[in-house]
């Protein structure tokens, strides 16, 4: 399994001065969890920081990931992110188990 975990910095009021990269958040996070090979997909604000956005993915395989990144949604969300890019990007890909409860 792949796992991806990290923040996106946005310019301070991103998402309330542009409701368009709200959108297109929300839509990529439901198109990515509709992917075969998707386990988990979620961008979340941080509650101590409104302008960073917390990202949590799992994929099945690398090929899942992989197709992914090709995906006509990612195509149109780099796309809308462009127009209002992050000021930093922090993610990190794991190879990792199925992991267990605590």
């Amino acid at each position: 399994m792949i796992q991806i975990n990290g923040t996106l910095t946005l310019a301070p009021g991103t998402l309330a001065d542009s409701p368009a990269t709200l959108e297109a958040m929300k839509t990529m996070v439901t198109a990515s969890r509709a992917e075969d090979g998707c386990i988990a997909y979620t961008f979340a604000q941080d509650l101590t920081d409104p302008d960073s956005i917390v990202i949590v993915e799992r994929w099945r395989d690398g090929e899942a990931l992989a197709a992914h990144g090709a995906s006509a949604h990612m195509a149109e969300f780099r796309k809308v992110m462009a127009e209002h890019p992050p000021l930093s990007r922090d993610l990190t890909m794991y190879e990792t188990d199925d992991g267990k409860p605590i």
